[in-house]
């Protein structure tokens, strides 16, 4: 393998400036494997988007967000344990060492980067992932292209992954999976390998 990619994908509280991230989902595949991390990560809820939290059911999945809502008795911190979740701290050491000289892979993969990039920032840390990221929607519509088969020629804007997804072969996500990390991060981990043929 030439290089180590890390399929990604992160739930936040909005797409607003200085959103943060509640769940990361990463896959790494490397030399030594595949190895996989998810996890809920603290979040101060002061300038969330009601709407950023529902898209990806916070109140239903984050354990602080279930106790919020009276379905669980009391969050904990802890790692990768039901009902509990990271402090940033912890949660910002785990995105660099999983990250560190990986290229990231996802659906709009600049999105995740940045904001992992301030949680890595926030916490006295670098990010030291490989600046070009690779958007798994940009190779589908080039792939797509490539082709030239006149009915996926003319995809029009703005994209649809669902879309983008079945053209190329690939079954999107259930409802269960979507808005979840890491049901898009395998997502985006299947196009990707759909695309280009697999592990390098």
């Amino acid at each position: 393998m030439s290089a180590p990619l890390v399929f990604l994908d992160t739930e936040t509280d909005g797409v607003h400036p200085g959103r943060k991230v509640w769940e990361v989902a990463m896959i790494r595949r490397d030399d030594a494997g595949e190895h996989t991390t998810e996890f809920f990560v603290d979040i101060d809820l002061e300038t969330s988007d009601p709407f950023g939290l529902k898209v990806g059911r916070f109140y239903e999945r984050h354990p602080y967000g279930r106790y919020l809502a009276g379905t669980i008795p009391d969050p904990v911190f802890g790692v990768k344990d039901e009902g509990a979740f990271l402090r940033p701290r912890d949660a910002a050491h785990e995105v660099a060492r999983f990250t560190h000289g990986a290229h990231i892979v996802g659906a709009v993969p600049n999105f995740d980067a940045e904001v992992l990039a301030e949680l890595l920032r926030s916490e006295h840390l670098a990010s030291a992932w490989h600046y070009h990221l690779i958007d798994v929607e940009a190779l589908a519509v080039g792939f797509l292209h490539g082709r030239t088969e006149p009915h996926v020629a003319g995809i029009p804007l703005p994209w649809r992954s669902d879309d983008l997804s079945r053209a190329v072969g690939v079954e999107p996500p259930s409802e269960e999976e979507r808005h979840t990390a890491m049901g898009d991060a395998r997502w985006a981990m299947r196009l990707y390998d759909r695309i280009v043929g697999g592990a390098a």
